[in-house]
């Protein structure tokens, strides 16, 4: 096939672009490099197979020639308040891409009668009252709070995939993603794997927000990948969640870094910084394993370990 991918310089962009690549396929890859980087995708600009447009997904789409899947992965997705990249800094930018850019991206899948994958988020859900999620939760989500340009742009964007279904028959995708790691990570991302995995190679007391009782669940990047590609591959138009149902508490998985990386300085624990950061979170991918055949086979100590080496080239320590 010959596949756009927006967001193709992102973290999730660049490892799908590896992995359709090497399934043979032709991959066009677009980004504003907003909050990609070229150092991801530089490794592709010999292959003859991948080709490359710098263009905000925001405005109109053009790509000449036939194309016969659309992947749309753009979007800031760093809940941190400090990083310039993430989407409390770039709010209509956000949103622009959830909606304007999902509009584009339908667009060109209907011209091109070609198939449609929409990125969406576990972040839909919102704080859940239903644990863990499954694709028929409809989520607790404020639609006015800080969070909302990021959540709200997914849930448009998923109505308006829908909406093309249904009425243009766009043969469409929908892909929830859950807490996702692994190399090409934005060290400044705001999360608490690269907040804690940070600190911990810098030898510094991790910072535990809270009492460290809410819970994630972390997949690492190549599982995650391996099930949006099984998906892109299957007829399944609802959708479906991605991510690993192995759930830790925030205080555990502190411990589990510091024992890794053997960092003494031990944890401290500060204020809890939002009242509505999600407090549990863990997907029901009961779906993805009876309709994609998957689930991830990699446990978080693999995945860290596999993790860290990027990490440590980032912070000058390797």
């Amino acid at each position: 096939m010959r596949i756009l991918i927006t967001g193709a310089a992102g973290f999730l962009g660049s490892h799908l672009s590896d992995t359709l690549l090497a399934d043979g396929h032709e991959i066009i890859g677009m980004d504003n490099f907003i909050t990609g980087s070229p150092d991801n995708i530089a490794h592709l600009a010999s292959n003859k197979n991948f080709s490359f447009y710098e263009r905000d997904v925001s405005n109109y789409i053009f790509v000449p020639d036939k194309v016969d899947a659309v992947l749309h992965f753009a979007s800031p997705a760093s809940p941190n308040p400090q990083s310039k990249s993430g989407y409390f800094n770039l709010p209509i930018q956000t949103m622009k891409a959830g909606a304007l850019g999902t509009h584009n991206c339908l667009g060109l899948a209907k011209v091109r009668n070609a198939k449609f994958l929409l990125a969406s988020t576990s972040e839909i859900y919102g704080d859940p009252e239903v644990h863990p999620q499954p694709e028929t939760y409809a989520g607790n989500v404020d639609p006015i709070g800080t969070r909302a340009v990021y959540d709200e742009a997914k849930r448009f964007a998923e109505s308006l995939t829908m909406a093309y279904h249904r009425f243009h028959n766009v043969n469409t995708r929908i892909v929830r993603i859950f807490n996702t790691y692994g190399p090409r990570m934005d060290l400044e991302d705001g999360r608490a794997l690269p907040n804690l995995l940070k600190q911990a190679l810098l030898g510094q007391p991790l910072t535990v927000y809270g009492d460290g009782a809410q819970t994630r669940s972390f997949c690492f990047v190549d599982d995650l990948v391996n099930g949006i590609v099984k998906l892109l591959y299957s007829e399944e138009h609802l959708p479906v969640n991605i991510g690993n149902p192995v759930e830790m508490t925030i205080l555990q998985f502190a411990e589990t870094i510091n024992r890794i990386t053997g960092n003494k300085a031990g944890i401290i624990f500060e204020d809890s910084r939002s009242a509505r950061d999600p407090q549990r979170r863990r997907p029901d991918i009961t779906r993805a394993k009876q309709i994609l055949d998957w689930e991830p086979k990699v446990d978080l100590e693999e995945g860290l370990r596999r993790t860290i080496p990027f990490f440590q080239k980032k912070l000058g320590l390797a």
